[in-house]
């Protein structure tokens, strides 16, 4: 008798590499926190985020960005933003990859796909910053006591992609790259 089927099955590589995109999610998270004027802190984890939304593709990129920045979040001492954070970072990658897969699709050029991935980036950390102003207008009952942490988490997003497209980019170019994760060439 077979064992029942899912649709999708992972294998040990996929879990392998997702729980390596976690860990560099959370490193990049911790290794550099920066308060925020109001709350959070500014951070390179996002480089990360947007990383493993392009390496591991929206499902697996989402659970690593969304894991490895959570459990940051809860090791600097911000509990509070870890559902949060979860949610916001895994749907940043999420859409990150979405949005360069779409974008594949219309510039066929593989010389152009550094634009691709500039899209998708922007996409992705609209999310991020919308994602933290709206949770930081939650939690202060304003959205008006939000506003002083736009500019870092924008400035953070900002940095991030551009740091995200140059390692992505050039990572793509090393032999091997794109036997290991697949995403890459669909």
């Amino acid at each position: 008798m077979r064992p029942i089927s899912f649709h999708s099955t992972l294998d040990a590589k996929s879990i392998t590499f997702t729980a390596l995109f976690a860990a560099l999610c959370y490193l990049g998270t911790v290794c550099i926190a920066v308060p925020l004027p109001a709350s959070g802190y500014f951070n390179i984890g996002d480089v990360f985020v947007l990383a493993s939304g392009f390496f591991l593709g929206p499902w697996l990129g989402a659970a690593a960005a969304g894991v490895g920045s959570a459990l940051a979040d809860i090791s600097l001492g911000f509990a509070l933003y870890a559902p949060a954070t979860f949610l916001i970072k895994a749907i940043d990658a999420f859409i990150a990859y979405l949005v360069w897969s779409f974008m594949k699709k219309c510039i066929k050029n593989e010389r152009l796909d550094f634009v691709n991935r500039i899209l998708g980036a922007i996409a992705g950390e609209c999310i991020m910053v919308l994602g933290y102003f709206l949770f930081d207008g939650a939690l202060a009952g304003s959205l008006l006591a939000a506003v002083p942490n736009l500019l870092g988490n924008a400035m953070q997003g900002g940095c991030c992609a551009v740091c995200a497209i140059v390692l992505t980019v050039t990572l793509t170019h090393v032999k091997g790259i794109k036997t290991l994760f697949p995403r890459l060439l669909k």
